[in-house]
């Protein structure tokens, strides 16, 4: 009998090794048993986790996207009355932290909106949710900022943050093929540091 605490952690350890192998390998390059295996639970024993694999993936995107959340919402939440300067310190670490690992994986919800996002219906919801979390907290910074005279008022919040999570979702793409944090700085700089700006001029 599996007590509430061990499943919990063995699910989360599922979790985990989810995130990694997916993103080395993609949602159709990953087997259940490569999954089992780096955690060492029988093959019977995932039923007591997860639904089916499709479920596996979608609380894995969820379980992926959490940490980045919660890192924004402490930068937002300790801004100092600055949240442009919040949000710029946010993706720096991001763009060093990319190219620490060495450019590889770039974003698990990218990968698998290019893989699945149109072929499994279960996982699409997942993605989607994902983005429109990860969008909505963009969007509490950027109009944190317009209030705080820092970013223009003539777009709405949403549609910058709507933005800026497409034109970071094709930086890191870039980023993969060129090996270079450049397509990450050039996104940020353009946005964060120009465009977004209350004293943006055409």
């Amino acid at each position: 009998m599996i007590t509430t605490d061990s499943k919990h952690i063995k699910r989360e350890k599922l979790l985990d090794q989810g995130v990694s192998l997916l993103m080395a390998q993609g949602y159709h390059g990953t087997g259940l048993k490569a999954i089992l295996d780096s955690v060492q639970i029988p093959k019977g024993s995932f039923y007591h986790y997860f639904e089916n694999k499709e479920a596996f993936g979608a609380e894995v995107i969820a379980h992926y996207i959490a940490p980045f959340i919660t890192q924004l919402e402490g930068h937002l939440q300790n801004n100092e009355g600055d949240a442009l300067s919040a949000m710029t310190f946010y993706f720096d670490e991001l763009i060093r932290l990319t190219k620490q690992t060495e450019f590889k994986g770039g974003c698990l919800l990218g990968n698998l909106m290019g893989e699945i996002g149109d072929t499994s219906e279960v996982c699409q919801l997942a993605l989607k949710s994902a983005v429109a979390d990860y969008r909505d907290l963009l969007e509490r910074g950027l109009f944190q900022a317009q209030r705080q005279g820092t970013v223009r008022g003539d777009k709405t919040a949403k549609r910058m943050a709507d933005l800026l999570v497409d034109g970071w979702q094709g930086a890191l793409l870039r980023m993969k093929i060129e090996q270079s944090i450049e397509p990450l700085e050039r996104c940020c700089d353009d946005l964060l540091h120009d465009y977004f700006k209350v004293n943006y001029r055409r």
